[in-house]
């Protein structure tokens, strides 16, 4: 399901979040175990902090990595859609 652009997502009361030094990566806790993720992917989620919506996020990543918007804009939609649908992510 694709969020719209006023949604303001935040992380599930079942993960945390947070910057693993001995994997030198962002990771998502939960009881059964933990995710690493990518670079891209920890980028996005800390911006889903319950704050902003989906388009106040991309805006905050454009203006962080300047490039190309539109590449920027449809992978974080991307990745908040499937992190809402595998429960990471509430709006």
């Amino acid at each position: 399901m694709t969020l719209s652009a006023n949604v303001v997502p935040r992380l599930s009361s079942h993960y945390v979040f947070r910057w693993e030094e001995s994997q030198a990566a962002y990771i998502l806790l939960y009881p059964e175990g933990l995710i690493k993720l990518n670079g891209s992917a920890g980028e996005i989620l800390k911006r889903c902090d319950g704050q902003r919506n989906v388009a106040g996020i991309v805006t905050d990543l454009q203006t962080a990595f300047p490039g190309n918007t539109d590449a920027i804009s449809r992978s974080t939609q991307a990745f908040i859609d499937l992190a809402q649908d595998k429960g990471w992510l509430q709006a």
